[in-house]
């Protein structure tokens, strides 16, 4: 089981991502659930749904579901690195990113395999590290962040997308 990353392992920001995690909750386990139940989220939508935003300007539920897979990446590659040495990594602007693709222009069902596919590969990265490697921590975006908050902060960010949907799209 990962240990709750300590408040001084990530900055405030991130308190709202690794806060959704429940206490006392196994965040690996979290993290397989989340792969199971997201997946079919997603995939059983329909095409005009997955198009659907709530608002003028808002994203689509296809670039919400896009945004989270690029967050987990980036996530992830932050983990991967943090575990192996102390780096300083750029941040990423969650709006150039989701700009300058077109997941409109994919299927959900698509997106849906990707997510579940991307989830996957992080699970077996994630349980891969061991505890001093959960603690190493780098730079990211100017802000200190271990690895194992992290890991915390990718179950929470899904979290966190999901109850937007499920309060504002569905």
């Amino acid at each position: 089981m990962i240990n709750r990353p300590k408040t001084n392992e990530y900055s405030a920001y991130a308190e709202a991502y690794v806060s959704k995690v429940p206490q006392g909750a196994d965040v690996m386990e979290l993290l397989e659930e989340l792969q199971t139940s997201t997946y079919n989220l997603f995939s059983n939508m329909t095409e005009q749904k997955a198009a659907h935003s709530y608002a003028e300007g808002k994203w689509t539920i296809k670039q919400v579901l896009g945004h989270m897979i690029d967050t987990e990446r980036v996530f992830a590659f932050r983990a991967l690195c943090f575990s192996r040495e102390n780096a300083t990594l750029p941040g990423f602007d969650q709006d150039i990113y989701v700009n300058n693709t077109d997941f409109n222009s994919r299927t959900i069902q698509s997106l849906a395999a990707e997510f579940r596919a991307t989830r996957e590969s992080n699970l077996y990265l994630f349980g891969s590290f061991n505890e001093d490697q959960l603690n190493r921590t780098g730079i990211a975006n100017n802000n200190p962040v271990s690895v194992k908050a992290l890991v915390y902060m990718t179950a929470g960010h899904e979290l966190h997308h999901i109850k937007i949907l499920k309060e504002k799209y569905l």
